[in-house]
């Protein structure tokens, strides 16, 4: 996974979603991270220093993977930027598939007539009479 700056983490966003436009998907996970090994974090922690947290972003488009570190100073103007991009490049979108209302309507009105109706007498009568 190549760890790029955020410039070119965000370009390289934008080639991603321009080349799965007509068939693919692009992946973006964000992470919270310190970039540090597990006993790095501690030694920094029992020293009594401040262990400062960044967001770690990951991109795939199944066959190329780019990250980056996002940090506090940073982190308005990225999402700016990737808000732009995402709002942008996610015009290739299916269109979500409508549910005809009225079938809908009906439906739900079959199965309350269904279970608001009562038996009649006879064949109550009847369930309940064994024969011998």
């Amino acid at each position: 996974m190549v760890r790029l700056q955020l410039d070119p983490f965000l370009n390289e966003l934008t080639t991603m979603f321009e080349h799965t436009t007509e068939k693919g998907s692009v992946w973006v996970t964000l992470k919270h991270s310190s970039d540090k090994s597990k006993v790095q974090r501690n030694k920094i922690t029992s020293a009594g220093k401040e262990l400062e947290f960044k967001c770690l972003v990951r991109a795939t488009d199944g066959k190329k993977n780019i990250s980056t570190l996002v940090g506090t100073k940073d982190h308005q103007r990225f999402q700016a930027s990737y808000a732009t991009i995402l709002k942008a490049r996610m015009t290739s979108l299916k269109k979500r598939e409508k549910k005809d209302k009225r079938k809908a309507v009906d439906v739900v009105d079959k199965k309350a007539s269904k279970a608001a109706k009562p038996m009649d007498v006879d064949k109550k009568q009847q369930s309940s009479v064994k024969r011998v």
